[in-house]
Formats: structure tokens, sequence, C-alpha cells
């Protein structure tokens, strides 16, 4: 989870990224415990009124739960997609289905090194083709949208719903941090969303190919990430 701080005088003076003004502090404080109980969309909504276009939504393109709930909130919400070269073609496929669903042109980025160079699996990978591209993109940013669940690791379980992130100097917003898996499922039903082609085949948890498997049946979704290898977070959010 990313290093979010839980009070505005721990705002204030943060090491390791640019300090919010007080008046941002205390604001970020109290929206935190009014927003605790707020739908997913109310969140959303809160973020568009309160941040405009310096909100950037991020998405792994795994499902369509959290752009569907923002595009019904601000049609136009600028979607990032991290491609660090080494995602599944399913996953492509995927994220130009959802594009045509809603009418949508993702801003596509890429990480500014070769194919071959911190491939997939080797050690810095994930720093280079994930964490510095989004890095680059936060920099014009005021805040940044995530997927991010309370259930998704052990690490998440303490996830705020709002809070500022010093180390990418913006306000991280987290819609969907309350929901379960169930609540996901529930919602891809009642909405008739499109799945990942590779669920049927036993993918739940979807990063880059080389480090990513199926799951079994009651096995916890993110066990088939990083297999073997006692990783659980690629960097975005630690």
């Amino acid at each position: 989870m990313s290093a979010v701080v839980e009070s505005a005088s721990e705002l204030v003076g943060t090491s390791g990224g640019q300090d919010p003004d007080l008046g941002l502090a205390a604001e970020i404080d109290g929206v935190r415990r009014e927003l605790a109980g707020a739908t997913a969309s109310e969140v959303v909504s809160w973020s568009v009124v309160r941040f405009g276009r310096g909100v950037v939504l991020t998405s792994s393109f795994q499902d369509c739960v959290l752009l569907d709930v923002a595009v019904q909130v601000d049609p136009r919400i600028r979607i990032v997609f991290l491609d660090t070269g080494y995602h599944f073609p399913e996953t492509l496929e995927y994220l130009h289905l959802v594009e045509d669903r809603y009418g949508l042109e993702v801003e596509v980025v890429t990480p500014a090194l070769p194919l071959g160079e911190r491939a997939c699996g080797t050690p810095g990978c994930c720093q280079a083709r994930k964490v510095e591209p989004l890095n680059a993109v936060l920099a014009g940013a005021r805040a940044w949208m995530t997927g991010v669940k309370r259930v998704d690791t052990p690490e998440r379980a303490a996830a705020p719903v709002v809070a500022w992130d010093p180390a990418k100097n913006v306000v991280k917003v987290n819609p969907i941090v309350a929901w379960t898996e169930d609540d996901v499922e529930s919602y891809v039903v009642e909405r008739g969303l499109p799945r990942h082609p590779l669920n049927a085949a036993g993918y739940q948890s979807i990063g880059c190919a080389p480090t990513t498997r199926p799951v079994a049946d009651g096995e916890d979704p993110r066990a088939g990430r990083w297999p073997g290898s006692g990783k659980t977070e690629c960097g975005l959010h630690l």
C-alpha cells in the first residue's frame, strides 16, 4: 500500500514528496471521514468536483469495474493504462473492447526503454516499466484514482478511501477500497460488464504474461501473480 498518511499533522512536513498546503491537509482529513461510508460513485464525484481534469484514473484492465463507475460520473475522465510491453494479448484486446463500449480513448503509456531491457521478471522491471512511467504521468496530476481494495492483499488491508500520497505527490483516491470480491462480481453481473477473456481460463488477478498464472478454485485470486517469488506488489502501491 502507498505510504499514505493519516492526519493533517502528518501531512505537513512529510518527506518523500512535495508537501500539500495546510488547507489541503486539513481538507483531506475531513474528507476521508466523510467518505468512509460513501458509495464508489460518490467518491468519484467528490474527486471530479474537487480536482476536475487533474484526476487520473489508472487501470490494469483485468476488469472494467472502476472505469464503469467513473465514466457514469464523468465520461471525459482521464484513463491511463501502463503498457509494460509484456501484457497478455488478451489484455490489449480487452482494453480496445472497453474503449469501444464506452467511446473512450485510453491513454497508453509505455516505458522509455527497449523491450529486452529490464525484462519482465528481472530485478527492477516493475520499477522501470510501471513505477517510473506512472510517476511521469502523475507529475502533472492532482489526484490519482485506483482500483485498490482492502481485500486484495494484507498490505492493503488498512487502505483509506482518500489520502495524501507523499511519494507520488498527489491525493490518492480509492473509490472501491471497501468492496469485496463478491461485491465486484455482483456489480459485473448487475451492469452486464464484459469480462477479461482470460477469466474463463482461471486467471483472476492479471498482470504481465511471464509472471501471471491461473489460479485453482478456492485459491486466493492474487496467488497467480509472481508465483514462487514471494512478491505481492509491483511497487505502484507501496
